[in-house]
């Protein structure tokens, strides 16, 4: 197995544009740097101007999308997937770049939100692979916005879109569901981190307007859904620093990450909350059944 002291380890952070993938790099960062542990985050988005963490590399640096836009006259997604077709012509750059960070770095990949990318070209696929050359061990993070989650067809919509890319990378995967600080109520999106997919897919056919081939389709969508068995989602509040920590501590498992100590369940590092009121102020354990988001005010952020 890898670690921290025996090879190169990190993440790759997908979703679509404006889930927060920026903000949870900044937030991992923060807390890895909390608790002694070093990182370095790689900007991916060609598009990008504005960050909230500190940039290792920066594809920028290769290519961007306005001179690309300006230069070839093209929109923004295709100048998009002819960046990203660019970095895969010239990784070299970016395995260069990689080489510089040191012999075992931990590297979280923050990448454009674009769909096309993971479904309709190989640049990812293609990107992971020259990863895993390089011996890094990599586990996928796929964000959703926790806004976009208040209904079983935006639900089932998201989903599937995680398979999507869960299917193109073959990588270990974490959903989360980003933004919890921004719901007015958390418990909105309680039952979808881990639903009965059953309970969803009749909620769907009894709507009005739902007819015969529709039920049909929902009732094949919930089939793939369940038949996957490995969607559900962990929940991300920024503001608490326990939702991080369970996030991270499930991804270190997802890849073997350990500091000279034998891997251990995500569960098995988490402090015993003293008594049941801390455990309803901290959210619980964001992944388990008995699974508890916490109320609280509205953020400002």
């Amino acid at each position: 197995s890898t670690s921290a002291s025996m090879g190169r380890c990190g993440q790759v952070v997908m979703g679509p544009a404006g889930s927060g993938k920026s903000s949870y790099c900044a937030r991992l960062a923060e807390h890895m740097q909390s608790i002694g542990r070093s990182i370095h985050v790689v900007n991916l988005d060609p598009a990008a101007d504005n960050f909230n963490y500190e940039v290792s590399i920066d594809v920028r640096d290769l290519i961007s999308l306005e001179d690309v836009m300006e230069e070839m006259e093209l929109g923004p997604n295709g100048g998009l997937i002819f960046c990203m077709e660019y970095l895969i012509d010239n990784i070299d750059w970016l395995t260069h770049e990689l080489e510089q960070l040191g012999s075992d770095p931990y590297v979280v990949f923050d990448c454009p939100g674009q769909i096309e990318l993971f479904s309709h070209v190989p640049v990812m696929r293609s990107m992971v692979t020259e990863l895993q050359r390089m011996d890094f061990a990599i586990a996928a993070v796929y964000l959703l916005d926790a806004q976009f989650m208040g209904e079983p067809s935006k639900y089932m919509s998201g989903v599937l879109t995680c398979l999507s890319c869960m299917t193109a990378l073959e990588l270990p995967h974490i959903n989360v569901l980003s933004k919890l600080d921004l719901l007015a109520s958390k418990r909105v999106v309680e039952r979808y981190l881990d639903p009965p997919i059953d309970e969803l897919v009749a909620e769907l056919s009894e709507e009005a307007g739902a007819d015969e081939r529709r039920v049909a389709l929902t009732s094949a969508i919930g089939t793939v859904i369940s038949d996957y068995g490995m969607v559900n989602f962990m929940g991300l509040d920024p503001t608490d620093e326990t939702s991080i920590e369970l996030i991270l501590m499930s991804i270190d498992h997802a890849i073997q990450y350990h500091d000279d100590v034998e891997p251990r369940e995500p569960q098995d590092e988490v402090e015993e909350p003293d008594n049941d009121d801390d455990f309803d102020d901290h959210g619980g354990d964001f992944g388990g059944d008995d699974m508890t988001i916490p109320e609280g005010d509205e953020s400002s952020q």
